[in-house]
């Protein structure tokens, strides 16, 4: 095991900007998403599920989201900010948190699942030598692009969106968490 806790020590995302082709075919990229989704899950409830977006759908995506995001009136938007990782994607992967009736495990579990499904799936496809980049963005939490764009019925939102494709094979390391200071230590 100490390959893997060697990647995970040194993994490092690349930005979906600079992320081309090749990206993953079916088979592959459906292999990343059974890892995927060995995710924690109590009660085996899978509150979450995948949408994967091909170019066609992106760009789709993209102009969506510059649209709603020019429309918006009450708040301050970046259009192009909202829509730049749709209008230049090669691939995606909507990981979408839809949590399920359950008295015994509390929605925000099933709403941390989904993110554990976010992290796994990016873990795997960056062990994969894949390029990715888990990402939200404004689009991701504006109901209209979700319901829209995405057809996610009203109890379900956006966990992430994992951009998977080429990058390059070494990215430098960026400043990291001081854990001793961010760390509390209970003796008694």
């Amino acid at each position: 095991m100490t390959d893997a806790l060697t990647f995970l020590k040194t993994r490092r995302s690349r930005p979906a900007k600079i992320l081309t082709a090749p990206v993953p075919d079916r088979d592959a990229l459906e292999a990343l998403l059974c890892v995927a989704a060995r995710t924690p899950d109590h009660g085996k409830l899978e509150p979450w599920r995948f949408i994967v977006l091909e170019q066609a759908a992106l760009r789709r995506l993209g102009a969506l989201a510059r649209n709603l995001a020019e429309a918006a009136v009450s708040e301050v938007v970046d259009a192009d900010k909202a829509s730049q990782q749709f209008e230049t994607g090669q691939l995606a992967v909507v990981v979408v948190a839809s949590p399920k009736p359950c008295d015994k495990f509390p929605q925000i579990e099933q709403t941390y699942s989904a993110g554990a499904v976010c992290l796994s799936l990016l873990n795997a496809a960056l062990a994969s030598s894949w390029g990715a980049n888990w990402l939200s963005g404004w689009a991701s939490h504006n109901r209209d692009f979700c319901t829209e764009g995405l057809a996610l019925a009203p109890h379900e939102h956006v966990a992430g969106i994992v951009h998977i494709g080429t990058g390059p094979a070494q990215m430098p390391d960026r400043p990291r968490p001081n854990v001793a200071a961010l760390t509390q230590w209970i003796h008694e």
